[in-house]
């Protein structure tokens, strides 16, 4: 079907990565950022430990990492947005395309709610010692910084691609070597070892859980960004030269030793701390006041760690809103800054309902959050729906052929095998999904 497809394609003006390396760490930073680093820890928390964990690398290998594959060489083939992508794929798709930018929208309303608080204690940390959570969210000033984010979001989205890349390169090495050095220092507290163990040591009777496995899996494809269209997205800028599956294997490889020094950073905290695992959405902001109160030089080190936290939250914002602006700009044909503008008008209304849900008015639905319930609705069922349909509706455009040379290998017998597998999981999945609300 795609054999002279970019021969179809009009991708004048368009702009390329300038290399993998610049490909490899803009996605890096796209998707490393609160997924990891805010989410991850709190769902390990309320979901056991060592199980989920498991459950997670599992899903990581087992369809996260194919669906990176899959997703990047659609965008990459198509040159675009994930409804153009899509309705190349298979003219009735588009709307499934409309549907992956509804569930990007949802997702970036509250991630720049709670990339508001990173700059909410990236500039109180210039200003004196870090905050609890509970007296930062003791005011109205959460609402503020959300909409700072939000404006400065739209700002570099403007900007284009380029300046994603070139802040990429700068961010990325920074933040994980800030990152090491706190995992190490929390490796020294005193009950360092109940947390490795709680975060390492599964209990494999809660693998009979499904709910485990819908958590894993959709913890797996929310931080790759795998069903969000920013994969496809990032991808319709990809030159043909980029090794795919060295790329996503590099990106899923990161990403995931992020999430996993992220708990090693956390627990320790927690357990030696006293406190509870399953704090919910707020674990990350309210362990780690605490251990940089404990240092002599914790001021400027909570200054350099939610600086650099706060830039990997807006890259990972960038590559959201990226997704929505360009499925605007190509759809409508409207000029940069106005599919900027109407990208961002239904996320502000929601995304201050998100961010009023932790303020003292505490705004909640169903006696939770606001801001939980969209991350739960949306990371765990939406998400994982839209991986599953996004891969079937790509497997099954492409040919054997082309599916095996997105995966970077010479077409055989045994990649047919391996391919027909591959093109059955999104239906595997599917059942499983169903069975869950069943059971």
């Amino acid at each position: 079907m795609f054999n002279n497809l970019k021969d179809k394609v009009l991708s004048v003006g368009r702009s390329e990565w300038t290399s993998e390396r610049g490909f490899v760490l803009a996605t890096i930073a796209g998707a490393v950022g609160l997924g990891n680093i805010w989410r991850f820890p709190y769902i390990v928390g309320e979901n056991g430990g060592g199980s989920f964990v498991l459950a997670y690398i599992i899903a990581i290998l087992l369809l996260g990492i194919p669906m990176m594959v899959l997703e990047i060489s659609a965008g990459r083939t198509g040159h675009g947005s994930p409804v153009r992508t899509f309705r190349l794929l298979n003219k009735k798709a588009a709307p499934f395309g409309w549907f992956v930018v509804f569930l990007t929208t949802i997702i970036m309303s509250y991630y720049l709610a709670v990339t508001g608080w990173t700059l909410g204690y990236a500039v109180e940390s210039f200003f004196g010692s870090v905050k609890s959570f509970t007296e930062f969210t003791n005011s109205y000033m959460p609402l503020v910084y959300f909409l700072i984010v939000a404006g400065f979001t739209a700002f570099v989205v403007n900007k284009g691609v380029k300046a994603i890349e070139t802040v990429s390169k700068i961010l990325m090495p920074l933040l994980i070597l800030l990152i090491l050095f706190l995992a190490t220092y929390s490796l020294s507290l005193k009950n360092a070892g109940e947390a490795v163990s709680f975060l390492f040591t599964p209990e494999f009777s809660a693998l009979a859980n499904i709910n485990v496995w819908l958590l894993a899996f959709g913890q797996a494809f929310y931080s790759l960004s795998v069903g969000q269209g920013f994969l496809i997205t990032y991808g319709s800028f990809l030159p043909n030269k980029i090794n795919l599956p060295r790329a996503a294997g590099l990106v899923a490889l990161v990403e995931t030793s992020i999430a996993i020094l992220a708990g090693i950073i956390i627990f320790p905290i927690v357990f030696s701390f006293g406190l509870d695992p399953q704090e919910g959405t707020q674990l990350a902001f309210t362990t780690l006041p605490l251990v940089f109160n404990s240092f002599a030089f914790g001021k400027y080190l909570a200054m350099m760690f939610f600086t650099l936290f706060l830039l990997a939250a807006i890259s990972s914002c960038v590559a959201g809103m990226q997704v929505i602006k360009s499925a605007v700009k190509e759809e409508f044909n409207f000029s940069s800054k106005k599919s900027t503008f109407i990208s961002f008008l239904p996320i502000v209304p929601l995304g201050f309902l998100s961010a009023l849900s932790f303020t003292p008015m505490g705004f909640k639905v169903l006696g939770r959050p606001f801001l939980e319930i969209l991350d739960l609705f949306a990371a765990n069922q939406l998400v994982i729906a839209s991986a599953l349909i996004g891969g079937a509706i790509i497997s099954w455009s492409f040919s054997k052929k082309e599916l095996a040379q997105s995966f970077g290998t010479k077409w055989h017998k045994v990649s047919e095998f391996a391919i027909g597998v591959f093109r059955a999981l999104p239906f595997i999945g599917a059942i499983i999904l169903g069975l869950s609300y069943i059971f």
